[in-house]
């Protein structure tokens, strides 16, 4: 991976740590996965802790996101698998968030 393959991951977790100040934040590129050209950064996993959750409907936490990253899914996002939750329910969890995607279908390449 060369630096010019950081820049899109690099961008999104600086708006997402800016808007959501996460107490986790963990981004894959899952494109290797999908039926997409290599080198492609389209298919993203997100899992995030944050205590802007607290009170908000699943719904609402993917929202939220779907906003911040507006410009990147208008543009290069094709898929984004989101687990987001707040501290007291990574807590419950031991501190584990399972965020494993959904097979891709007709095209999955695992």
């Amino acid at each position: 991976m060369d630096s010019r393959d950081d820049i899109l991951p690099q961008r999104i977790e600086q708006k997402l740590r800016e808007f959501f100040s996460p107490l986790m934040i963990q981004l894959i590129n899952e494109s290797h996965l999908h039926a997409v050209p290599k080198g492609s950064e389209t298919h993203w996993n997100l899992a995030m802790v944050s205590s802007r959750f607290a009170g908000k409907s699943r719904i609402e936490r993917h929202q939220a996101v779907y906003e911040v990253l507006e410009k990147e899914i208008r543009g290069t996002i094709h898929a984004l698998t989101m687990k987001l939750i707040t501290p007291d329910e990574w807590s419950a969890a031991g501190g584990a968030t399972d965020n494993r995607s959904p097979l891709c279908r007709g095209g999955s390449k695992a």
